[in-house]
Order: structure tokens, then C-alpha cells, then sequence
């Protein structure tokens, strides 16, 4: 309905012109039973014939008598036909299109034919008028600056830029008042065997969110949802410069792309594909290094892993599009991608972080000093210090520091780097593992440990206990006893610790390897491991026995 009314409105307003009122307005197509002989009597070139050739661009109208005024209505000139239709007095003379005209110009080239009427109409979306918008703007800097269109194109682009820098501002320091309330919250998803639902988890998580005052998480994608429509806005308006020959765009680039209607072709056709698929390879790997997605552990971890693949990838498509796209739009790309990264790397400067009201990227550390400087309150002076500066044993100790006081998401990008610069720092692989262990991610928690069981040598090494503990655990949590029943075998091998807490890690393991055989059917096998166990642990005899009567 909305697009007849378009189609008719517009005809109305090009067409339509007062007559006289003694000439009806319009004339029914009038349907006659003619014989073959007849269609090509004066009779019939007057009237809607259906079996005529449809040669006429106008024929989707052809049934309106439209007679514009003249002098020869004035004068009588034309007459009222007895069926009804309006013609010449000449009755031997056909409707002529030219006639039909107010304007004496063929319907087709004043744009009425019904093909390109309906494109004109289909064709307007919601972003027609901020197309028309931006292009009407991008042509008012240029007739008032009277720069090249490749200088306008490229200044707009700066200018948008920094008009959404604001949003981009507040959307970090949000962010970083997030990050302190983060380790307060309890997880999105709920913990295994919690018996919670996702939707109970999620009520948990808000109502403990605004009790503490933390900022919604949607101001994480604040930035995303306006620069994307703005980049897409500003793309497309470009682009249909370009397709439709906009004035001054044939002369307005400069070096090898002297056109930017044209599409990249020649020796350095590949110059702006080239840029563009490698200025987004380059964002997507200081982006993802700058929020250290490898921290992100669990489910969320894993499509932040598969996320940056896809981004990688995306850039060797990226360098076949760019041949498809006109040159002031790749001009505008190549802009956009090299302000990103200039951008990126000014956010990862100190001194800018600090001038925009953001914490630079460092860690309160505590370092242990004289007795002339030691603080009265708690025996420790506090400093700021770049984490890139210590040494991996140094962030070590820290992380265990902040483990063993129950701080472990700020244990994990110490692990982290520290794993990083040395990677044969098994204690950093043991504690990597215990954390991963603890909130759930078994398959990521597995290969810390075996990759620490790996760089260990001596059999004597108390680290290879609790590798070889934490990977069996892991292993038969995920549901993959014969691997985590492999791993427990190995801790009977080994020589019984003499320290206490590695014991009751070394007999913890075999009781749980015996109850697992037990489960499996080996009741034999599995009291064997039990009665060793149950020298350290009386409390096992109960098992033990249970086990002997079942076999």
C-alpha cells in the first residue's frame, strides 16, 4: 500500500496538470471484442488495446487520458470522443507519448517508466536520509575549503574520529571500574554441582552488583555500537559517491589514484588492499594483547580464543575485497585502520593515560624494605611498579602472595607473565593449574600440570607429586578416568614424602585412585592402593574393608 502511494504521488506531481472541467479526468481503459481487422483502425489507436505490441515506455499509464491544457483545448480544438475518450480531432492520428507530456519530453527519460519508478521507490531505506546527510555535508566542506576530495575524505574521517573519542573515554574508565569490582562478584555461570540455574546465577550477579555499586557490563560494548554504525554510515555514503560520478571525484585523488571512481587496477592496484588487511591484523593483535584475552579462562575464554581467530583470519578476505571497492572508499578504510592504530598504541602510553584520567597499566606490588623504612602499620613499604620490569620469580612470589590470601584473579596475569619469560617455571605451571582447577577449567588445568610433569626430571622432586595429583584429578573430573587413573598409578611409584603437606597429598591420591579402580571393578587392585593408604589414615579401613568383602 505504501509503495502504490509513492508511485502515485510522484506521477500525480510530474504529470498532472488542471483541466478543463468539461474533460473528465481520466478515461476507463475501455475493453472492445475487435476482430483483427479492426486493431489497426482509427478507432483502436485511441483506445487500450491489449493485444498491442508493448513498445511504449509509457504503457503502464497508457489507460490515462492525461490532455494537458493548450491553446487548442482553448479553443475546441480537442474533443470529448462519444466512448468516452479524450483525442485529437484528427481521429486517424495515434497517442503519441510526446503528446501525452506536459512537458514534451518522453515519459522514459523523465524517469516515469514503471521499472525505474519502483527501484526509485524500493531503493529508499533507513539510510537514505543520512546518506543524503553526510554527502551533503562532505559537499559543503569541500565548496568552502576547496581542498582535494582526497584531503576532505580523509579529515572527515579524523574529525569523526575524534568526535566518538569522548565515548571511547568513558567507556575505559567504566571498564576500570568494572575490573575492581570484578573479583568481588560471583561468576556469570553457575559452578559445577552449585545447583543453581543460569537464571538464578544471573539474578545473583546483579543484585551483588548493585550492591556494591559496579557499572552495568553493557558499557563494555558502548564504543562498539556507535563507531560501527558511524563507520558503516560513513563507508556507504562514500562509496555511492563514488558509483554515482559525484562531481569532482573523477580528478580528486592524488599519486596513483588520481580517480576514486575507479576500482584498484594496475602496477600499484595493490597498495590499499595491502593496508587494509594489514592495518587489521595489526589492530586485532594489539587490541587482544592489550586486554590479555589469554586471562580469560572458562567458557568466556574460549570465544574470546575463537573470536581473535576469526578476526585473523578475516584479514586475507579483506585483501581480495579491497579490489572491489571503489578508491575514495579505500581511501576512507585506510584512514579509519590507521587512526585505530594510532590510537591503540596512544592508549598504551603512560603519560596519555594519565592526561585522559586513566590508571596506567601497572600493579600495586609490595616490596620488602629496611627496618629504618618499614611502614609502622603493616611492616611493608607500597610502590608502583611496571610489571614488564620484574623478573619471573619476582612476579612468582607475588602471585602466591595473592593466592594464598585468596586473591586469584590478580594471581592470574602474574602466572601468567611469569610463564611467559620462563617458561620452564614449574611452580608457576602447578599454581596455574591449581587456579584453573578450582573455577572449573579442568581440559585448560590438565595441561598446565602435565606440561609442569614434563620439565621435571627427578623423581625426588616434591613438584612432581602434586603435578602428577593435579592431573589426575583433572583428568577423572572431566570424565577421563583411563588418563586420570594413569596419572594416580604414578603417585604409588613414587617415594612416600617426608613433609606433611605432600603427604597428605601422596595418600589423598590413593585413596581417591582406589576408590576410582573400586568403581571400575578392580576391587583387588583398588584394595591394594587403599591399604597402603590406610597406614597414614586409619579412617581408610573403613573402605578398605568395605572393598575386601565385595571382592
Amino acid at each position: 500500500m505504501g509503495l502504490a502511494t509513492k508511485l502515485l504521488r510522484h506521477h500525480r506531481r510530474l504529470l498532472f496538470r488542471p483541466l478543463s472541467s468539461s474533460h473528465p479526468l481520466f478515461a476507463p481503459p475501455q475493453y472492445h471484442s475487435h476482430t483483427p481487422s479492426l486493431l489497426c483502425s482509427d478507432h483502436s489507436s485511441n483506445t487500450f488495446n491489449p493485444g498491442r505490441r508493448p513498445d511504449n515506455s509509457f504503457r503502464s499509464f497508457s489507460w490515462f487520458a492525461w490532455n494537458p491544457a493548450s491553446d487548442n483545448d482553448r479553443d475546441g480544438g480537442r474533443e470529448t470522443r462519444e466512448d468516452g475518450n479524450f483525442g485529437s480531432s484528427d481521429l486517424g492520428s495515434d497517442f503519441s507519448p510526446l503528446r501525452g507530456s506536459p512537458t514534451g519530453v518522453e515519459p522514459s527519460i523523465m524517469g516515469l517508466d514503471g521499472p525505474g519508478m519502483v527501484e526509485e521507490v524500493a531503493g529508499e531505506s533507513v539510510w537514505s536520509s543520512p546518506m543524503r546527510a553526510v554527502i551533503s555535508l562532505l559537499d559543503g566542506f569541500h565548496d568552502f575549503s576547496g581542498l582535494p576530495w582526497w584531503v576532505i575524505i580523509s579529515t572527515s574521517t579524523l574529525a569523526l574520529r575524534l568526535s566518538l573519542l569522548p565515548m571511547l573515554i568513558v567507556q575505559l574508565r567504566k571498564a576500570q571500574e568494572i575490573a575492581l569490582f570484578f573479583p568481588k562478584l560471583p561468576p556469570p555461570f553457575p559452578p559445577p554441582l552449585s545447583g543453581r540455574s543460569f537464571r538464578e546465577q544471573y539474578m545473583l550477579l546483579q543484585k551483588k552488583r548493585r550492591e556494591l555499586g559496579c557499572p552495568s557490563f553493557l558499557w563494555n560494548f558502548a564504543f562498539f555500537t556507535v563507531q560501527v554504525p558511524c563507520f558503516l554510515l560513513w563507508m556507504t555514503s562514500i562509496r555511492r559517491m563514488c558509483l554515482d560520478n559525484h562531481p569532482g571525484f573523477d580528478t580528486g585523488g592524488t599519486l596513483w589514484f588520481q580517480n576514486l571512481t575507479d576500482f584498484p587496477s594496475g602496477t600499484l592496484g595493490f597498495v590499499f588492499p595491502i593496508l587494509i588487511s594489514g592495518l587489521h591484523y595489526v589492530n586485532v593483535q594489539i587490541s587482544f594483547g592489550t586486554i590479555r584475552s589469554r586471562n580469560l579462562q572458562g567458557i568466556l575464554g574460549l570465544l574470546t580464543k575463537y573470536y581473535k581467530v576469526y578476526l585473523d583470519i578475516m584479514a586475507i578476505p579483506l585483501l581480495f575485497i579491497g579490489f572491489h571497492i571503489p578508491q575514495g572508499s579505500l581511501v576512507y578504510w585506510v584512514t579509519n585502520s590507521s587512526l585505530t592504530l594510532f590510537q591503540l598504541l596512544a592508549l598504551k602510553n603512560s603519560f596519555i593515560r594519565m592526561k585522559l584520567g586513566l590508571r596506567d597499566e601497572k600493579v600495586p606490588l609490595r616490596e620488602q624494605v629496611s627496618s629504618e623504612k618499614v611502614l609502622p602499620e603493616n611492616n611493608i613499604h607500597l610502590m608502583e611498579i611496571s610489571v614488564d620490569t620484574l623478573s619471573p620469580q619476582k612476579l612468582l612470589d607475588i602471585a602466591l602472595e595473592d593466592l594464598a590470601a585468596g586473591r586469584r584473579n590478580e594471581a592470574l596475569p602474574l602466572l601468567e607473565m611469569a610463564i611467559e619469560k620462563d617458561p620452564e617455571l614449574v611452580r608457576a605451571l602447578i599454581a596455574m593449574g591449581q587456579i584453573l582447577c578450582s573455577q572449573g577449567s579442568l581440559v585448560e588445568a590438565a595441561k598446565y600440570f602435565e606440561n609442569a610433569i614434563s620439565k621435571i626430571q627427578d623423581d625426588e622432586d616434591p613438584f612432581l607429586l602434586v603435578a602428577t595429583f593435579g592431573a589426575g584429578v583433572s583428568h577423572l573430573w572431566q570424565g577421563n578416568k583411563l588418563e586420570g587413573i594413569k596419572h594416580l598409578k604414578r603417585i604409588a611409584e613414587l617415594k612416600e614424602p617426608e613433609s606433611l603437606a605432600n603427604k597428605v597429598c601422596y595418600h589423598q591420591g590413593l585413596v581417591i585412585l582406589g576408590s576410582t579402580l573400586f568403581e571400575e571393578g578392580n576391587k583387588s587392585e583398588a584394595a591394594k592402593y587403599l591399604r597402603i593408604a590406610a597406614t597414614y589414615d586409619p579412617g581408610v579401613a573403613v573402605y578398605l574393608k568395605e572393598c575386601e568383602e565385595a571382592g
